[in-house]
């Protein structure tokens, strides 16, 4: 059949292709606000990291100028105790010498607090290269999840900075994929992504851990929040999404890796599986109990 021999009104013609430019610019606009939304969230956390850097070098900038002086000090009285007599002059050194020792120990100190803090910034901003990033949702990759746990238990076996975190799986998803197709499936990934990134803190890590599965890394976070974050979550999403999550909570305690504190996670995980799925478990180190009882519903 010769398309171009069918007849049609020409108004109906242009309220066709108006109908279609109207819906692909809304579509183009929805994207665009969306990916303007990440974009606003993910500035506010570079300058975050920006202030913190800048916080670490004033702090030390400041202390070494302290230091240099009285390191200044120090060598002019050592110098001038070259003209009394020895064993004065031994003893002025001694008093000369633990004068300083304490302001050189607490630099000292500053300077390997300050190591700490600058790797893990630096672990922050790496999670803003293209080799930390799923190219699908934006957020962290697997590698970008490592180098922010390894950063997390940095600072919590210095500073007993605890954190904690929370472990999401779609419900049914390869039944999506099947009914759907897969560019659906990627659509719920996205916005599951985006609607974790835009509930999350400018301090937490969100990453994308398998196929449909997520994690929220929270400093300075107990068990206690980490399940109430995870709980609301799970809540908005089944009331603005066709779709539903599990979710497994854990805490880092004392001795804890990655991969331990991840299979805590991944158990509290399954057990929201197994108990029907659409809620969420939690972790204290020794077993797995429900946190959807202690937490309110969103909207009641």
């Amino acid at each position: 059949m010769d398309l171009w021999a069918i007849h049609l009104p020409i108004p109906f013609i242009l309220a066709v292709v108006a109908t279609l430019g109207y819906l692909f610019g809304r579509r183009t606009k929805a994207a665009e606000g969306e990916m303007s939304g990440r974009s606003r969230r993910e500035l506010r956390r570079a300058q975050l990291v920006a202030a913190e850097l800048e916080k670490i070098a004033w702090e030390l900038r400041k202390s070494l100028a302290q230091h240099n002086a009285s390191v200044a000090r120090f060598k002019d009285r050592v110098s001038k105790l070259n003209d009394q007599n020895q064993q004065g002059g031994w003893k002025e050194l001694c008093r000369e010498a633990e004068e300083i020792l304490k302001p050189t120990l607490r630099l000292a100190a500053q300077i390997s607090n300050a190591h700490e803090e600058i790797r893990q910034q630096s672990a922050n901003l790496m999670t803003f290269t293209e080799v930390r990033t799923d190219p699908l949702t934006g957020v962290n990759n697997r590698r970008g999840l490592d180098d922010a746990l390894a950063g997390q238990f940095a600072m919590m076996n210095r500073y007993d900075m605890r954190f904690a975190l929370a472990m999401f799986d779609i419900d049914h998803f390869k039944r999506v994929n099947d009914q759907e197709g897969h560019l659906c499936g990627d659509r719920i990934l996205q916005k599951m992504a985006h609607m974790l990134d835009e509930s999350v803190r400018e301090t937490d890590v969100v990453a994308r851990y398998g196929g449909e599965e997520f994690v929220v890394v929270m400093p300075e976070t107990d068990l206690a929040g980490a399940g109430f974050f995870a709980e609301r979550l799970r809540s908005k999403i089944e009331h603005e999404m066709s779709i539903t999550v599990s979710g497994g909570v854990a805490e880092a305690l004392d001795g804890d890796t990655q991969d331990s504190v991840l299979a805590r996670a991944d158990a509290a995980l399954y057990q929201a599986k197994s108990a029907g799925r659409n809620c969420v478990f939690r972790h204290n180190g020794d077993e797995t109990t429900p946190v959807a009882s202690e937490v309110p519903v969103a909207g009641a």
